[in-house]
């Protein structure tokens, strides 16, 4: 039914295509992935919105215990079982998957994930998971933009960038912030951004958050007009203090959280870890309420100091009867929302960690004003330091640092927080970067491509594919042969180099030209020598795994033009340095 909908639809695209030239075409590709990927992300909010109004119905009409005992577990099962019967296991979370499509695969994205991160976050965040949407919008939007490319044959250079458009749209509809999702895109999706993506990736954000303008109300997304204080220079040491104390909490976010949900996957069937998840998640929820869901509503609550609202309905409500207390209780939570994001997600689970991220910061930037109010160190504006926090965890766990500061910007209305924003999220990537060099997302990533991807030359060399570029027009020879035989083969062949393989087709070695020149003109020796005695091992050999940078560093060492390629010790063929470097020049020109 979708893939009709979308075959009548693409029709007038199409005969537009063959009217306009290719450049108007690509800027009316952007609006229309823009604002379709805008629409997805408002139908997302308004689906979790209306599971939310059930729960809460629901919860308020029965025993309270039912809505943390019991939704979380429904939402997290159903979208395994979604997963399972309807995806078939087939379902990709997270940026780094999206980046691994755009250098291993051509920027091209499954169908299916238009509409499956959808379904699958709103089912778990919308029955009370702990994590975020954001997430699912930036993978909804991205596979947007890529079928799009796919279906009306765009280069791989325009679909990335179509790609990268529909990320961005969904990020600018979640906050009704464009420059935060063109920065997003910027930072965390495309790498190696020319400057021919920007007027594109702009339009679609623009788009977006157009559509979230019109459609979305004000409380369906997160928003803090007019709560803001003006700026004081003297409060700028407590800025700094904050943005150190968020480098270390979003430090502690991400160890914690790969931690977490390593361990949860460490149980094997899929019922032992929904129902391992959704106990722990029973006992986080009933002593912590505001874990439930985004959580953005209780942002909200902070930022108007509506602190005892927070705890009304947690069972330690009847414990919490000081100040003291109250904030132990709002500093366990931005602790305890890393722990319950990651069982959400490690349970079976959708969401991302935006969400979370923009939860802890708040957390964090409250407690610190509040404590010192309350310690009388000075008397600092609880709001502000409420979102310039929110900031500050953002930039440290997504290495996005302008995304942070202009989300922030522009959900609260204006720019008066902008140097406080500046201080906090550069001093806690610094000091968050000092102890992990990559994001979560980048670590993942690394881990997928076999690299470390820190710069613009190994990104480039990871999108080239190893196997591609194996040759396979050497002339191979058995180590028993003769030297007579070698000879034979050398007359037809068109190489110098002769890989010698034994009958399992593994390497054994290989041969020179320029090493056998002078055997080859004495007849007396063709009898006499065998392959094998005129064999060496090669200086170095690639295995089939490897990336490019770590290929081009043996050709460097080794001073060699062609190395052979095995995998589990079975011969493959050869690949030179000429048809790497060749290929890498070749990315280099689509890239800019």
């Amino acid at each position: 039914m979708i893939k009709e909908v979308h075959h009548i639809v693409s029709k007038p695209i199409v005969y537009l295509q063959d009217k306009i030239s290719p450049r108007q075409f690509f800027i009316l590709s952007s609006i229309l992935v823009g604002l379709s990927s805008g629409m997805a992300a408002i139908m997302l909010k308004y689906f979790v919105h209306s599971i939310e109004s059930f729960v809460t119905y629901y919860s308020n009409h029965y025993e309270r215990f039912l809505l943390f005992a019991l939704f979380p577990i429904i939402g997290i099962l159903v979208t395994v079982l979604y997963v399972k019967y309807v995806l078939k296991n087939e379902f990709h979370k997270g940026t780094a998957e999206i980046v691994y499509a755009i250098v291993k695969k051509s920027s091209l994205i499954q169908f299916k994930e238009m509409y499956s991160h959808m379904i699958t976050s709103a089912l778990t965040v919308g029955f009370g998971g702990s994590m975020g949407l954001e997430s699912p919008m930036v993978s909804t939007g991205s596979a947007i933009g890529s079928n799009y490319g796919r279906t009306y044959n765009l280069s791989y250079k325009d679909r990335t960038i179509l790609l990268a458009c529909g990320a961005s749209a969904g990020i600018a509809a979640a906050f009704n912030s464009p420059i935060a999702g063109v920065l997003f895109a910027v930072e965390v999706l495309l790498t190696d951004i020319s400057a021919t993506a920007f007027i594109p990736l702009i339009i679609s954000a623009a788009s977006g958050a157009l559509l979230s303008k019109i459609i979305l109300q004000e409380g369906v997304i997160l928003s803090f007009s007019s709560l803001t204080e003006p700026f004081d220079y003297r409060n700028v040491p407590f800025y700094i203090a904050l943005g150190i104390l968020a480098g270390l909490l979003s430090l502690y976010y991400s160890r914690m959280f790969t931690y977490v949900e390593a361990k949860m996957h460490k149980f094997k069937k899929n019922w032992t870890r929904i129902l391992s998840g959704g106990l722990m998640l029973f006992v986080l929820l009933i002593l912590f309420p505001p874990l439930f869901g985004e959580g953005y509503e209780t942002i909200k609550m902070l930022s108007t100091a509506r602190t005892q609202e927070l705890i009304s309905a947690s069972l330690l409500r009847n414990f919490i009867t000081s100040d003291i207390y109250l904030l132990l209780f709002l500093g366990a939570l931005m602790f305890l929302k890393t722990v319950a994001a990651a069982i959400t997600l490690g349970s079976g689970g959708n969401g991302g960690n935006f969400g979370p991220s923009l939860f802890v910061g708040a957390y964090l930037g409250f407690v610190f004003a509040r404590l010192n109010n309350l310690l009388g160190f000075a008397s600092i504006p609880e709001t502000n330091f409420t979102l310039v926090g929110m900031a500050g965890i953002l930039s440290g766990v997504f290495y996005a640092p302008l995304t942070a500061i202009f989300l922030i910007a522009e959900i609260t209305g204006g720019y008066d927080l902008m140097i406080p924003l500046m201080i906090v999220s550069a001093l806690s990537i610094t000091v968050t970067h000092y102890f992990e060099p990559l994001s979560m997302d980048g670590k993942k990533l690394s881990t997928m491509l076999n690299l470390t991807v820190e710069n613009r030359d190994k990104f480039l060399l990871s999108k080239l594919n190893l196997s591609a570029l194996i040759e396979t027009n050497f002339s191979v020879i058995k180590p028993e042969e003769p030297l007579q035989s070698l000879i034979k083969v050398i007359s037809t062949s068109s190489r110098n180099t002769f890989p010698v393989i034994d009958e399992n087709n593994e390497l054994q070695g290989i041969i020179h030209m320029d090493n056998i020149r002078t055997i080859i003109f004495n007849p007396d020796k063709h009898e006499k020598i065998l392959v094998k005695d005129l064999m060496s091992k090669p200086l170095a050999v690639i295995m089939l795994h490897e990336n490019l940078h770590d290929v081009l560093k043996k050709f460097d060492e080794t001073n060699q033009w062609n190395l052979p390629v095995v995998k589990d010790k079975k011969y493959l063929g050869f690949v030179s340095k000429s048809s790497v470097l060749t290929k890498y020049r070749s990315e280099l020109l689509k890239s800019v």
